[in-house]
């Protein structure tokens, strides 16, 4: 399949995709949204694909935010229409049956940091800037940004972002907990595919359901959520993959997982 605004590219079982319009710092428009859903259901569907990198093409920009001058041509029905389906897409690529790893290489603003947000794990280069900027224009974060932002970071942290629209550099996200590491820009990619490999040798079942359980899990109540991992937990018992990693690690050998 081709895509306008996306590029593709595989390496054993890591896909990285690459959201490709540097010239308005990849900014998110209904091609780019539309395109990420349908990249997404492609990649899921593919069982070479274990883990995916999402990043920005370009030193300057993961994605600075959604593309202001096709909003400014939004009626409130269709502005709405485009923040539920950024919304759906986004909660697509968070509920993924395989890990996502957001490589953010400069800019994460508005929609950006929405996108990043809906990934499993955040790694940002030092020049990475995040922020959700929407009040300087007079409207709210309409991707899921006012609610996963308050269940990544505490709320009065969350609250001061959405209402002061501040930028943050990596560094100062990292310390709140929006970002899991920050590394040299020239270092990024190979760190993201670096720990997409060990994650895609692990049980590639057993993975899916750990996202699963802590997804799902942030739903519930702590004792529904414990039911719920039980739940999960059984069921892993009954794939080859926990049998081949048992008698792996009983046999001292490397297991070789079949993903069933």
């Amino acid at each position: 399949m081709a895509f306008e605004a996306l590029l593709l590219e595989k390496e054993d079982n890591i896909a990285l995709v690459t959201i490709n319009r540097p010239k308005v710092l990849n900014a998110l428009n209904d091609v780019v949204v539309s395109e990420l859903e349908q990249i997404m259901e492609q990649l899921a569907a593919d069982n070479e694909v274990r883990v995916i990198i999402l990043t920005g093409a370009g030193e300057k920009s993961f994605v600075a935010g959604a593309d202001i001058a096709f909003m400014s041509k939004l009626t409130p029905m269709e502005a709405k229409n485009f923040a539920r389906k950024g919304q759906q897409v986004f909660s697509k690529i968070e509920n993924l049956g395989k890990p996502v790893i957001a490589a953010v290489n400069g800019f994460a603003l508005g929609g950006g940091n929405e996108l990043a947000m809906s990934c499993d794990i955040r790694v940002a280069s030092e020049n990475a800037k995040f922020g959700q900027p929407e009040v300087n224009l007079g409207i709210i974060a309409g991707f899921g940004g006012t609610q996963r932002l308050t269940r990544l970071v505490n709320p009065g942290v969350a609250k001061e972002i959405l209402f002061t629209a501040d930028m943050y550099d990596a560094e100062a996200a990292h310390k709140i907990g929006l970002v899991n590491h920050v590394v040299a820009p020239e270092e990024l990619i190979n760190f993201c595919k670096g720990m997409a490999r060990r994650i895609a040798a692990r049980g590639p079942v057993a993975v899916r359901l750990s996202k699963e359980a802590v997804n799902e899990g942030l739903e519930m109540d702590l004792e529904k959520a414990f039911i719920h991992e039980a739940d999960l937990f059984g069921l892993v018992f009954t794939t080859n993959d926990r049998e081949e990693g048992i008698s792996a690690f009983l046999n001292k050998r490397k297991p070789e997982f079949k993903n069933k």
